[in-house]
C-alpha cells in the first residue's frame, strides 16, 4: 500500500498542530488586556478569552449629573479591550491556519 505512512505521518502531524493550537488557546485566557476611555479615566481589563475582569473608575469620572457619559467611557473601554482581545487571538491563532485552505 503506497501512501499509508504519509497518511500516519499527516495525521501524527495534526495531532501535533492540535496540542499546540490548545496550549496558545489557553494562553491566550491568561492574557490580561487593557481598553481605556476618556484619557484613562475608565479602563476595562479583559482575558484574551474576552471576560472581563476589571473595571476602574477614576472617581473624577463620576459625574451624578451626567451618568450617560460614564456610561459612555465604559462601553467605548470596554470594546477598546475587546478589540485588543481580538487582535491578540489573531495573531496567535493565525499562525496555525497560515498556509491552509480552511473553510473559515
Amino acid at each position: 500500500m503506497r501512501g499509508g505512512g504519509n497518511m500516519q505521518n499527516m495525521m501524527k502531524q495534526m495531532q501535533k498542530m492540535q496540542k499546540k493550537m490548545a496550549e496558545a488557546q489557553e494562553e491566550l485566557g491568561e492574557k490580561r488586556l487593557d481598553g481605556t476611555a476618556g484619557g484613562g479615566m475608565v479602563i476595562v481589563t479583559v482575558t484574551g478569552h474576552k471576560e472581563v475582569v476589571d473595571v476602574k473608575i477614576n472617581p473624577e469620572a463620576v459625574d451624578p449629573d451626567d451618568v450617560e457619559m460614564l456610561q459612555d467611557l465604559i462601553l467605548a473601554a470596554t470594546n477598546d479591550a475587546l478589540k485588543k482581545a481580538d487582535e491578540l487571538t489573531n495573531s496567535t491563532m493565525g499562525q496555525f491556519t497560515k498556509g491552509m485552505n480552511l473553510p473559515f
